[in-house]
């Protein structure tokens, strides 16, 4: 929802750090991987019960995954590039909800289960769209120059970015927060399959 309203105040310097890295020979898919591994890390450091820890490793991941377009476009974007970052980001959002249920199977297991299939409804939503916009070479760039095309919605990366730090605040409120985010992300997927109804339902 807040994604492309923040592009215009964090894509300025996130191009110039992505310049200067570039400029290093550092690759995106480099700092891509360099936020999966952060991400997994943050990870780990929840299941293993230091959720406030892995705020710092959550933060150094979103920055990687910001970057690496940045230094895309300072040097060589490519396709595999763009499909690599969205496989990292898929992976990073599972891999948060699953390390609660690690943490305490009992109390988040269910929580974390149905969260994770709202994830994956409204992640199948999403690529199914992205899919048809580029066989119809629809374009946008309001969440910032991306390989795929980017579908806005209730809950996006900037909402989902907060809820992990939220949880990571307050674990013992996991398994309620994921109940009513799970609900919202199944509302997003609603809203975009009726959006996807209206776009390409003509032949």
């Amino acid at each position: 929802m807040f994604d492309a309203k923040i592009r215009p105040f964090i894509d300025p310097p996130l191009n110039r750090q992505g310049r200067v890295l570039a400029s290093y020979g550092v690759t995106a898919d480099q700092v891509t991987l360099a936020g999966l591994a952060c991400g997994l890390s943050a990870a780990v450091l929840i299941a293993v019960g230091l959720p406030v820890c892995a705020l710092i490793a959550i933060a150094l991941s979103r920055l990687a995954d910001g970057l690496d377009g940045a230094v895309a476009r300072a040097s060589q974007p490519s396709d595999f590039g763009g499909y690599l970052d969205i496989v990292c980001d898929f992976i990073f959002y599972g891999a948060v909800p699953f390390a609660f249920a690690v943490m305490d199977l009992e109390a988040n297991g269910l929580a974390a289960a149905f969260l994770l299939c709202a994830f994956y409804v409204n992640g199948a939503t999403f690529l199914g769209f992205a899919i048809l916009a580029e066989k119809r070479e629809m374009k946008t760039d309001a969440r910032g120059v991306k390989t795929l095309y980017y579908t806005g919605g209730l809950l996006e990366g900037f909402e989902t970015i907060g809820f992990f730090i939220v949880l990571c605040i307050v674990p013992a409120l996991f398994s309620p927060l994921a109940w009513i985010f799970g609900s919202l992300c199944f509302v997003t997927a609603i809203a975009r399959l009726v959006l996807a109804s209206k776009v390409f339902r003509d032949a």
